[in-house]
C-alpha cells in the first residue's frame, strides 16, 4: 500500500520547517520506505503500519498544537510491493526516458 500523507500545524505562522522536520524524523526512523517532497511525504507499508506511523505523527504535533491539518490518499493494491519506484519506473519505461525526480 501507499500512503502519501501531509500532516501540518494550523495557525503557527508561515515557517512549519521545525514541525516538518519532527514529523520526518518519526518517518525516518519508522524502517518504512518512504519519499519526502516539499508538498507531501508518501510512505509504503502495510495498512497497520502506516496507519500506526501517521497516528503517531499526529499525535506528536498535537502535543504542542491545538490544531492539525491532515490529507491522506491511499493505493491499496493487492500484493503490490516497490510501488513507490515501481509506479515511477513503469511511466518512464512507457516514455522511454528517465523522468526528474
Amino acid at each position: 500500500m501507499l500512503a502519501q500523507f501531509t500532516i501540518f500545524p494550523v495557525g503557527k505562522g508561515e515557517s512549519l520547517s521545525k514541525d516538518v522536520a519532527k514529523i520526518l524524523d518519526i518517518i525516518d526512523k519508522s524502517g518504512l520506505t518512504y519519499k519526502f517532497s516539499p508538498m507531501a511525504t508518501t510512505v509504503e507499508g502495510d495498512w497497520d503500519e502506516v496507519m500506526a506511523l501517521i497516528k503517531k505523527c499526529r499525535d506528536r504535533l498535537r502535543k504542542t498544537n491545538d490544531r492539525i491539518y491532515t490529507s491522506i490518499v491511499i493505493d491499496d493494491r493487492k500484493r503490490a510491493r516497490n510501488r513507490l519506484s515501481g509506479k515511477v519506473e513503469a511511466v518512464e519505461k512507457v516514455l522511454k526516458r528517465k523522468l526528474s525526480k
